[in-house]
């Protein structure tokens, strides 16, 4: 089980996140949507304290975090229940395809080297990258260094993985091998919070979709609902947009 309360973020005078709540299931998977500029993507990044929220108490399993008084070492032990993929990839160029996956085994889990390898072949093979392990990510095409990236959260064996708009640095022809993967792992019950603009893929994926604007949930229910029949005049006037 997964909760946050009131989960904001200032920057000067701008309110990001104006007092999130959010429960998210074991298992689930949550799709937020929304217009850009929301706060979509900064909610993801404060939930692992990639940035740090100014108030808000986060709860990943057995973790607790005050956002006002967490320490440098709360923050660790809260990530390592998390697990990120990120819009550019975020992957080591010096590192190859194997490299990248098993560097969160070693440095932070403290996994062998051999069996961090290990691990990251499994998943190489899992990803449809059996072959290019010894790649660096400069020989990838985009939808290869993206699988690599969500290979890479995978070894994380995470309670839950953060997923901010994944498709979005993709050319239009890698962008299917990515989504297709991603429901893969979904398919398992992999918990996901997943920030996306494929509206296709959230009505496909997710139990429950979030609309953000202006920093709040507004609203949120089952696909079938809030694609079909929203309740809220911003829900609606955004998706006759987006559809």
């Amino acid at each position: 089980m997964i909760s946050v309360r009131g989960l904001t973020k200032r920057y000067g005078a701008n309110t990001v996140l104006d007092g999130i709540d959010l429960d998210i299931e074991e298992g689930e998977r949550v799709a937020v949507i929304g217009s850009s500029g929301t706060g979509k993507s900064t909610l993801l990044r404060c939930l692992n304290f990639l940035e740090k929220p100014d108030e808000g108490v986060i709860r990943i399993g057995d973790i607790t975090v005050d956002a006002r008084t967490a320490s440098a070492a709360d923050q660790r032990r809260l990530r390592r229940h998390t697990s990120f993929v990120f819009q550019n990839y975020a992957l080591f160029a010096n590192k190859t395809a194997l490299e990248n996956i098993a560097e969160g085994l070693i440095t932070v889990r403290g996994w062998p080297r051999e069996k961090a390898h290990a691990r990251a072949r499994q998943i190489l093979s899992t990803i449809g990258l059996a072959d290019r392990g010894d790649s660096y990510p400069a020989a990838l095409s985009g939808g290869q260094q993206q699988r690599v990236g969500i290979g890479r959260a995978m070894a994380a064996d995470a309670e839950l993985m953060l997923i901010d708009e994944p498709t979005s640095a993709l050319d239009p022809e890698w962008i299917d091998e990515v989504l297709q993967l991603l429901k893969k792992i979904a398919d398992a019950r992999q918990t996901m919070l997943i920030v996306t603009h494929e509206m296709q893929f959230a009505r496909d994926i997710a139990d429950r979709v979030i609309f953000m604007d202006g920093g709040r949930i507004v609203e949120q229910g089952p696909p079938a609902r809030m694609f079909k029949d929203p309740a809220d005049p911003r829900t609606r006037a955004f998706l006759r947009k987006v559809l």
